[in-house]
């Protein structure tokens, strides 16, 4: 286990590093604990500071891990403010890429046996793209194929192992200060993160995520999934069809080219709507950089590319049945139905009203209704969401989180496709359409039918666990396993607060890092 003067080190050089970027200045508010301001002024002693805090470019200092951490905590405004959350989405997952020479090392290695020039003609040695975990290149297989080549560098996984290691230690600590930092469930966002990376560190598991991807989208086939070469992809490598497309990010190649835009708005819509309420799994990163428009071309309007399957999400069917609903209560503003699905769901404590509940929807569903994505307030909408989770005690649901984060960069690609486009009217025919064909009476009596057979099998095993646990089934999936809280001693060891203090103190001795 590493020791606690350890993780602390960690904390000081990066809290340092943070703090040249101006990016601890929040947690130097009045209403932090004493501890954590303490720490934020300390360490940005002589470090001249900007005024307005540059959370990107700080975490981008900090190493690898960090910029998977702060896309992680671009989901949590309610964690780490809105304004926060906003810099963060500035935050790009790149890095200069290594010498051809050091992956062509990696690549060789992912072999059993040979090398690469045994399965490639050739690979291009300059990177198309270089991320903090992996970069890619082109190259064309021994059979003729185009392909796009991903290598995860050298080490990366000792270096975010030990990052993950002190974030989870820090996670605990915080979430014992308890009241606001125990509703919020660091040690739970740090889960998930971990779930994330270690992921993404093992890339036939990427392949198998695009495989499946691929499968929950055959009903959109303007929606393309590049197919996995298989034979040649390994744990460290992941070979892929190329993408002949143009990157949604290049504006003026867009202009240049004459498709129908609110046609391929829609498809992309459609293609994340199939994904997460018709099979529940969907590609979590859908932002501008992983999105390609392929021209039209032998007899296809332009269709939609994605790449990069290493962040996915995943919900249970019940979980997907509540949302479907939720969404088409507040499309057609039936917000006391919204309000019974989350009481049903079990997002809202059963002790709060459930008419006081459908009110407080109302307030911030009301002002929105009919209007265009951009003639909404994002800042006071989410404003007015948070103080309803905050008035009715709602525990954080870091699978929901995902999926709203997601919902938000698919609403604003489909923008820059069509600024006209209102996400909710291209949504509303597609979820009723589910609901009804879900939630009609046939499929209801299917569902019983299938539920009661499975039920008598498993009859003997369910009241072994009944009688050892008595659980209680949820509607949202189990979250990836927490790490224990630290243990409270009384009088030896280190507290939270101690060990807060002690790192304020130990920031005066990094000055020198600066």
């Amino acid at each position: 286990m590493t020791a606690t003067v350890t993780h602390l080190w960690r904390m000081l050089v990066w809290g340092r590093r943070l703090a040249r970027h101006g990016a601890l200045r929040p947690f130097e508010d009045a209403r932090a604990p004493f501890a954590i301001r303490a720490i934020a002024r300390v360490a940005r002693i002589g470090t001249a500071a900007p005024v307005t805090p540059d959370f990107a470019a700080g975490l981008a200092a900090v190493g690898p891990a960090a910029i998977k951490l702060g896309q992680a905590l671009a989901t949590r405004p309610d964690l780490i403010g809105l304004e926060a959350a906003l810099d963060l989405l500035r935050l790009q997952d790149s890095l200069p890429p290594l010498p051809f020479a050091e992956m062509e090392a990696v690549l060789n290695a992912s072999y059993a046996s040979g090398t690469w020039r045994d399965r490639f003609q050739s690979i291009d040695p300059v990177a198309v793209g270089a991320a903090s975990m992996a970069q890619v290149h082109r190259g064309v297989t021994s059979d003729g194929r185009d392909v796009a080549i991903k290598m995860l560098r050298p080490g990366i996984e000792k270096v975010l192992g030990e990052a993950i290691d002190t974030y989870e230690w820090a996670a605990g600590h915080i979430e014992l200060l308890g009241g606001e930092f125990a509703r919020l469930r660091p040690r739970a966002v740090i889960a998930t993160f971990k779930g994330w990376t270690e992921a993404e560190l093992d890339l036939r598991r990427e392949a198998s995520n695009a495989s499946e991807l691929a499968e929950a989208v055959q009903g959109e086939p303007d929606f393309v999934i590049p197919g996995i070469d298989w034979a040649r992809s390994s744990r460290r490598v992941l070979v892929i069809d190329w993408i002949d497309g143009i990157k949604m990010g290049n504006g003026p190649a867009l202009a240049a080219l004459d498709f129908d835009r609110r046609k391929l708005a829609e498809v992309l819509v459609h293609g994340f709507l199939a994904q997460a309420i018709a099979q529940g799994f969907f590609h979590a990163d859908m932002h501008q950089g992983n999105l390609f428009v392929i021209p039209p071309r032998d007899g296809h309007d332009a269709r939609l590319g994605i790449i990069d399957f290493g962040i996915m999400g995943r919900i249970n069917r019940r979980a997907r049945m509540y949302l479907a609903e939720i969404l088409y209560g507040l499309v057609t503003g039936n917000y006391k139905r919204v309000a019974e699905i989350h009481f049903e769901a079990g997002y809202v404590p059963p002790h709060h009203n459930v008419a006081a509940f459908a009110t407080a929807l109302r307030a911030v569903g009301e002002p929105i209704r009919g209007k265009r994505a951009q003639d909404v307030n994002i800042t006071q909408l989410l404003d007015g969401l948070f103080a309803i989770t905050r008035s009715f005690d709602m525990a954080v649901q870091p699978h929901l989180l995902l999926l709203q984060k997601t919902m938000v960069m698919v609403e604003g690609v489909a923008l820059t496709l069509d600024p006209d486009v209102n996400m909710w009217e291209v949504a509303e025919p597609y979820v009723r359409a589910w609901v009804r064909d879900e939630m009609g009476p046939e499929a209801q009596l299917a569902d019983a039918l299938v539920e009661n057979a499975r039920a008598i099998r498993q009859l003997p095993r369910i009241l072994r666990q009944w009688v050892a646990a008595n659980p209680i089934p949820g509607a949202a999936p189990e979250g990836p396993p927490l790490p224990p809280l630290p243990v409270r001693r009384a009088r030896a060891g280190w507290s939270t607060p101690w060990l807060l203090l002690a790192a304020g103190a130990g920031a005066a001795g990094v000055y020198w890092l600066g």
